[in-house]
């Protein structure tokens, strides 16, 4: 089989696409055709070196396609069966194998190419509205990077639950679709002489004064002080990435003297915790996508081999909605 490697920590110039034996399942394991693999932040860090990883090592976590093989004690899935996961180290292959404990099987209605956008930034986008802060009627919402893969999908969620979406994109291009997602509200952070005081004056006039309820961070250091800024007294910042670099520490009395904030820095894994808890996001996520009531946008779809670009494309925040390689 053809997958990508990072022979050593470093930039997308260290991925190289290359033959390898085909792998075999184990015990709990299947062995999934590849349709798609997802391209996410993750996996540039652990291909830069900011998650320890060992080297050589074949990258992505994210994708889906068929199963070829079964192994061992592994119920609940056969032959031929179409199906999507998050987590499976070595995702960027035309062969992978996934842990059957992470595999959620694909709606009938959704392409496999679609289902490798979800499944990471769905359930991310799911957890963020429905759990981390669970947004509902009344509720004013920040969110960074709006016409970004989870951008998109939370704007939909959160506006499904009923609440007032304002995003931060970088261009017209990117309002267009993040308006186009149901945001109420676009503020172009990139035309700002200084974030940190000029965003949060725009949210409080649009907010008669107040601020928001929650702010949904996935930009992280250029826009942290901004974000925790906007909020309204007891407010919560959610602060889920750091796609401009992670957040320095903090004091917190800041959190106090903000009005009585609340800070959290959540992770997918630890809102799938159990298996009931993987197949509700990942059934409320693919479910609404195979129904039509939820977009996905795919903004990219490259060729396996040129991984290397799909990951310059995204650190240099250069997308909008999901970037995709096809084996």
């Amino acid at each position: 089989m053809h997958a990508v490697v990072a022979r050593a920590a470093g930039g997308p110039e260290v991925l190289e696409y290359v033959e390898q034996p085909d792998p075999a399942p184990g015990a709990g394991e299947l062995l999934v055709r590849v349709a798609a693999a997802g391209v996410n932040f993750i996996d540039t860090y652990r291909r830069a070196g900011v998650y320890p990883m060992s080297y050589p090592h074949v990258v992505g976590v994210e994708g889906a396609g068929t199963v070829e093989e079964v192994g061992d004690g592994v119920e609940g899935f056969a032959v031929g069966d179409e199906v999507a996961w998050n987590e499976a180290p070595g995702s960027y292959a035309e062969l992978a194998v996934v842990p059957a404990a992470n595999a959620v099987r694909v709606p009938a209605g959704l392409d496999l190419v679609t289902a490798a956008a979800l499944p990471l930034q769905g359930m991310t986008a799911h957890y963020l509205v429905a759990s981390t802060f669970e947004v509902g009627p009344g509720h004013d919402v920040l969110l960074t990077a709006g016409a970004g893969g989870v951008g998109l999908l939370a704007t939909q969620l959160a506006v499904a639950r009923g609440g007032r979406v304002i995003t931060t994109v970088s261009s017209p291009e990117k309002a267009a679709l993040s308006s186009a997602a149901g945001a109420a509200h676009t503020v172009d952070y990139a035309a700002m002489d200084d974030i940190a005081t000029e965003l949060p004056a725009v949210v409080r006039d649009l907010t008669d004064g107040r601020g928001v309820h929650v702010v949904y961070d996935g930009v992280g250091r250029a826009t942290f002080d901004a974000s925790l800024a906007s909020l309204r007294p007891r407010g919560t910042l959610v602060l889920f990435g750091g796609a401009s670099g992670q957040v320095p520490p903090f004091d917190p009395q800041r959190l106090n003297s903000g009005g009585s904030l609340y800070l959290t820095r959540p992770t997918l894994g630890h809102y799938l915790l159990t298996r009931g808890e993987l197949e509700w996001r990942a059934s409320e996520v693919l479910g609404a996508a195979a129904a039509g009531d939820l977009d996905v946008r795919i903004g990219e779809r490259l060729p396996l081999a040129e991984a290397a670009q799909a990951h310059r494309a995204l650190e240099g925040r250069a997308t909008t909605g999901k970037v995709l390689l096809v084996p």
